[in-house]
């Protein structure tokens, strides 16, 4: 059962939330995110070396973690920077096992599925909840991370595999996803749905989502993309997060008036 948390139930600095308030805002960015860490990781690991590439990337997600639990609140540009960093990062991570070491995208996509199944099972067992507005303890915020950098290497992966392995191609893989990311948001508002549930499956499908999208916008026409190049399309995505972001900074939109523990 949900019940308010007080000043006398845990510590000052263990009340203040660290993620922000589930709106339409927090989902459009979400979208823009992974599909800005899809595009900008393409354009690093294509125009300097790979190997540096993914240190780059992988020293980004180091530090705007550290950031982020160096905050005692939410704080809106460094939450959205850690989550553009586990996109890029997330991307690197799921095409090193394809390209890298050979591995099948329909084998990475189900080691991904595995691994973010044990995350989320032992942090239930240990938390005894899933819910995202219980991020109130350093250990849950470690989960929390965790379980974002898991979805985001299983999106891509997914979204690869429908593209290349079930010869979708990027727009119908994108189109599939957008399909499927629809499901529990029906499900919650008309049917009920775990709310919990609902919430981790859209935000699973919100990866290949973005993804697929600005691959399609980015890649050659011989790819079966538009065209417009991984740097613009990095360019004009980011540009449009950075506007987004300001404005949420600016508003407190995004912002919880109560903590809440599940």
């Amino acid at each position: 059962m949900n019940k308010p948390l007080s000043a006398t139930t845990y510590p000052a600095q263990q009340i203040a939330t660290k993620v922000p308030e589930i709106t339409m805002y927090f989902w459009i960015t979400k979208v823009l995110t992974t599909g800005m860490g899809e595009v900008f990781s393409d354009y690093l690991v294509n125009h300097i070396n790979p190997i540096i590439a993914v240190a780059l990337g992988g020293i980004g997600l180091v530090a705007s973690l550290a950031l982020q639990f160096a905050v005692r609140r939410f704080v809106a540009w460094i939450y959205w920077l850690v989550v553009v960093m586990v996109s890029i990062f997330g991307t690197m991570d799921a095409d090193v096992m394809h390209v890298v070491l050979g591995i099948p995208y329909l084998v990475s996509t189900l080691f991904f599925a595995v691994a973010l199944t044990v995350i989320f099972v032992t942090w239930h067992k240990t938390e005894k909840t899933l819910s995202i507005h219980s991020i109130y303890t350093r250990k849950r915020e470690v989960y929390y991370w965790c379980t974002v950098l898991g979805t985001f290497a299983l999106g891509t992966a997914a979204g690869d595999m429908t593209a290349y392995t079930m010869h979708l191609g990027y727009f119908s893989s994108g189109v599939l996803f957008a399909i499927l990311l629809a499901i529990p948001a029906l499900g919650y508002w008309l049917f009920g749905l775990n709310e919990i549930f609902a919430f981790w499956f859209a935000y699973i499908m919100t990866r290949p989502v973005g993804a697929s999208f600005s691959d399609w916008i980015s890649v050659p026409h011989g790819r079966g993309g538009l065209g417009l190049g991984t740097g613009p399309v990095s360019l004009c995505l980011t540009i449009i997060i950075l506007v987004l972001v300001g404005y949420l900074t600016v508003t407190h939109r995004d912002v919880k008036n109560e903590a809440t523990v599940s």
